[in-house]
């Protein structure tokens, strides 16, 4: 069984490439695979590992950003390891939304899962999902927006178009990018913005689904895919054409061909990407066979 530590801070931090490379040298250390971004604005990740040695470097690593606690931290399991490598990469921001935080302070109107659910049901509520449209597609809160967006740099201008009078809602999967566009609409002085703390993952973790106002599965970045409520693996895998989330319905399609491609690429993927995608499975088949894991087959 493997563990999964999801954390973010804002915080000013120097000497990034330093700071990479010392993070680089103890993930290894203590086998811990996953992504952490770091920027001057703060530290967003997540990784992964067996138990003691999760718990051992998360207390390594907060006395190397020399602090007591994470914004926010979401903690699930999972039978393989989500990750098969460590990376620590070097933004401009931790959050892409072309502004950088500063002088952070925790807010107010962050939620519980059962706050939230209060807040959304309300009718004058505007439920905003802050994520991309394929996160959207897998799963959401009922009768949210969906802002189609593929990037996160356009989500200010989607906000642009709403008042500051109105009650806005925003959730995404751990909570931080809905805490940066939180400071963006308080900029703008909006007064009435309420944010899922921990998000989706938490709420997910904490709400069983006979009270739950979630609808479907939530996207995760890891070979999990997906997760459901009680942050158990969901039924998602990904397309090795494209590398968008696929249901078990999908699978189904006459457009859909194992390692190859799926109805969301079928149309637009050249014969040429076909013939290579479809030589790439024949290779992590026969590596089956002979009992040997091919580098691109991925654990779900």
């Amino acid at each position: 069984m493997f563990n999964i530590f999801g954390f973010y801070k804002f915080k000013k931090l120097n000497n990034l490439k330093k700071l990479k490379n010392r993070l680089e040298n103890n993930l290894k250390d203590y086998e811990i695979c996953g992504t952490i971004i770091i920027s001057s604005e703060g530290v967003n990740g997540t990784i992964s590992a067996k138990k003691n040695n999760l718990l051992e470097f998360n207390k390594l690593l907060k006395k190397i950003l020399n602090i007591k606690k994470f914004n926010s931290e979401n903690n699930s399991n999972s039978k393989f390891n989500p990750f098969h490598k460590h990376k620590v990469k070097i933004k401009k921001e931790v959050v892409p939304m072309g502004f950088k935080v500063r002088n952070y302070n925790y807010p107010k109107n962050n939620l519980n899962p059962r706050q939230w659910n209060k807040i959304i049901k309300k009718k004058d509520t505007v439920l905003i999902d802050a994520r991309k449209s394929f996160e959207y597609d897998v799963g959401t809160f009922k009768k949210s927006l969906n802002p189609n967006i593929e990037n996160f740099r356009q989500f200010p201008k989607y906000l642009n178009q709403f008042k500051n009078s109105e009650n806005i809602a925003m959730f995404c999967t751990g909570g931080i990018r809905c805490e940066k566009a939180n400071i963006f609409l308080k900029k703008k002085g909006f007064k009435n913005v309420y944010v899922l703390k921990g998000g989706i993952i938490n709420y997910l973790n904490n709400i069983d689904k006979k009270n739950s106002q979630w609808k479907g599965e939530c996207f995760v970045f890891d070979n999990r895919v997906s997760i459901k409520h009680g942050l158990k693996q969901g039924s998602y895998s990904i397309c090795s054409g494209c590398r968008k989330p696929l249901s078990i319905k999908e699978k189904k399609s006459s457009k859909y061909l194992e390692g190859i491609h799926c109805p969301k690429c079928h149309d637009y993927l050249t014969d040429d990407q076909k013939s290579r995608f479809a030589m790439r499975q024949k290779q992590i088949i026969l590596a089956k066979k002979t009992g040997k894991r091919h580098i691109f087959k991925k654990e779900y």
